[in-house]
């Protein structure tokens, strides 16, 4: 007899996590309750309970979460600046710690032993969800069924969903897209098919979210975003909540050809993946950011921001959201935040974000000083000898003590 009662699984209602409802069942003899988040993949979520209730699930979770994702998890992540290996902006990484808090918070309301998910043994998400569950839940009990089933092809899925009259819409098979795509309301992702050769050019059809650079319109299209302390609060003037801000970012660079994404990455399970993405909304938001950033933050401030961001990107990608070095970074990230107020003004053109303006209240800009034309002695050019000297001081002392840089 199982010690498992109740499992809380994160359930999308397509092949894998259906057969995972009854494997759970006939292996463990448990309690399965499903939990289906809506988290802007741009599919109905809600027949994912019929699903479920023909599997026999009594339990069933179906929860908006758009705006406390991108409130909670995609805006501190944008305020770092946040790019994994000089390119990805974690979509997929970001979604994961939320994902992991509710399955927690599931099983604690219900009573559950035990959570699962349908992640598989070799990529990312295995990872990021059960290292966000045992942070938040440190005795709970995973069960991952692609690291214990044999079911190791979608043909064997298949022909375990006939064997036991699981409810899957087989008509559908040769409609599937070869891919295997994530999405959310910061990116769709794409693996596997074609993209498994890292020569072989994506196809244009994948592409879900936007048009081609070459197709898209010979017009620009000019935005102005309004921040407050790091978060963009208004579009065009019209303020918005965090998910309708990301909405409306995705449309219009998805119509402008911005945001497609093609990069090899190293996982962190060791080996790389190569992976295509659309991140239309974000690829504008990163490039709006530093924008405001440039004017309202000081240097050092900015610099260390910098020298921060790569572990703080590498944190979120590997899992490590519910870490407390993770939470000890986010505070000094919105520390900095405090005075990145105002507007950025964009220029959106054939795959291209082009900032043609920035201002704020808060600007650290002074005209008076940076000016070409004359200061009225705002600033005194003759300090910039004695600035020069101290700094240049130990060179000229190893130069002088015979040392030679010049072989």
């Amino acid at each position: 007899m199982s010690e498992i009662k109740k499992v809380v699984l994160a359930y999308s209602g397509g092949l894998d996590t259906s057969v995972i409802v009854r494997w759970l069942q006939d292996t463990y003899q448990c309690e399965v309750v499903t939990f289906t988040a809506d988290i802007g993949q741009g599919e109905e979520v809600e027949p994912a309970r019929a699903k479920a209730e023909a599997l026999g699930v009594k339990e069933i979770y179906i929860e908006d979460l758009r705006e406390e994702f991108v409130r909670d998890f995609v805006f501190p992540m944008f305020r770092a600046n946040t790019i994994y290996e000089g390119e990805y902006l974690l979509g997929t990484s970001i979604a994961r710690p939320l994902i992991a808090k509710r399955l927690i918070e599931i099983a604690n309301e219900t009573g559950a032993d035990a959570i699962s998910h349908g992640a598989t043994g070799k990529g990312n998400d295995q990872v990021r969800f059960e290292l966000g569950a045992y942070a938040l839940k440190p005795g709970v009990k995973v069960i991952a069924p692609w690291r214990e089933w044999d079911l190791t092809s979608r043909e064997k899925l298949m022909q375990y969903c006939e064997e036991r009259n699981i409810p899957v819409d087989f008509s559908n098979k040769k409609k599937k897209s070869p891919y295997s795509m994530d999405a959310n309301l910061l990116h769709i992702s794409y693996e596997g098919g074609v993209l498994e050769e890292p020569w072989a050019e994506a196809e244009e059809d994948m592409w879900r979210w936007s048009v081609s650079p070459e197709q898209a319109p010979d017009q620009a299209t000019y935005i102005e975003l309004t921040y407050e302390k790091g978060d963009i609060v208004a579009i065009n003037g019209e303020r918005m909540s965090p998910a309708t801000v990301l909405e409306t970012l995705n449309k219009l660079g998805g119509e402008n050809g911005i945001g497609r994404l093609d990069i090899v990455e190293n996982r962190f399970v060791g080996m790389k993946s190569r992976g295509c993405y659309e991140t239309p909304g974000g690829t504008i938001m990163l490039r709006a950011h530093r924008a405001i950033e440039s004017i309202t933050l000081d240097r050092e401030v900015a610099h260390l921001k910098d020298e921060l961001m790569p572990r703080y990107a590498k944190l979120i990608y590997n899992g490590f959201w519910w870490s407390e070095e993770r939470k000890m970074l986010q505070q000094m990230i919105d520390f900095s935040q405090r005075h990145v107020n105002g507007e950025v003004r964009l220029k959106l053109y054939k795959g291209n974000v082009i900032l043609v303006g920035r201002r704020s209240s808060n600007s650290l800009f002074d005209e008076s000083i940076a000016t070409f034309e004359d200061d009225a002695g705002s600033y005194n050019q003759k300090d910039a000898e004695g600035f020069i000297k101290l700094n240049a001081l130990r060179m000229r002392i190893a130069a002088s003590k015979g040392r030679k840089l010049i072989d």
